[in-house]
């Protein structure tokens, strides 16, 4: 049987969504490198965002549908547990991080530092002071998710975490997001503790193209 190919860059949080699940579950996969709305991402995926998969003749978009496939079709620990109750604790999580707090944390603070649209390239700050209560509501909303089991759902490392840490990943690595997750104990714990599965490791993304041209700049201003 092919190997899964995962379609889309590695920095992307859902790519990377995509490449631990297989890791968890022991299954082989390729990374395909593809920006979203690139010819290789809109062969299968309508909308062109990322990722999209392809198992043999199968296709498949979306990194939820992607991450049940992947549990559903090959051996290994269960991400969506069969019990009926942490499965719909599971979806629920995901569906939860996937509309409030990835826009919050990835697409509106984090972009102000990857992506700002200041004239002079630099972080958006009024941008990032407007949506920091939000950021901090939602860590404080984390950390008591996580406060009674170390997990989002039962006791055990499902997709619903999988599908946060990469996003935490980021924020921890900012000014304010950092510092707001230190605070949280419970969130912190969670974090440095599922940081060191191998899943996690293997799957640490290069920074963002924004980040890349500033260090190769650096670099070329310090042989200089």
């Amino acid at each position: 049987m092919p190997n899964v190919e995962i379609i889309g860059f590695p920095q992307s949080t859902y790519v990377r969504v995509a490449r631990m699940a297989c890791e968890e579950k022991g299954v082989p996969y390729d990374l395909k490198p593809a920006a979203p709305h690139s010819p290789e991402v809109l062969a299968i995926h309508p909308f062109g965002k990322i990722p999209a998969m392809r198992h043999g003749d199968f296709e498949l978009f979306e990194s939820k549908a992607i991450g049940t496939y992947l549990d559903r079709m090959f051996p290994g620990p269960r991400l969506i547990p069969e019990d009926p109750r942490i499965a719909a604790r599971t979806e629920q999580w995901i569906s939860a991080v996937n509309t409030v707090v990835d826009r919050t944390m990835i697409r509106t603070y984090g972009f102000s530092y990857i992506f700002p649209k200041t004239a002079d390239g630099q972080p958006d700050r009024t941008v990032i002071d407007e949506v920091m209560p939000a950021v901090r509501e939602q860590v404080d909303i984390l950390d008591k998710a996580v406060a009674g089991t170390g997990y989002l759902a039962g006791d055990q490392f499902t997709l619903a975490d999988i599908n946060l840490m990469p996003i935490l990943y980021y924020v921890r690595n900012l000014p304010e997001g950092g510092a707001a997750i230190a605070a949280a104990k419970n969130l912190s714990a969670y974090y440095e503790r599922n940081a060191a599965r191998p899943s996690f490791k293997n799957t640490i993304p290069p920074p963002p193209p924004r980040q890349q041209s500033k260090a190769d700049e650096r670099k070329a201003e310090a042989a200089a």
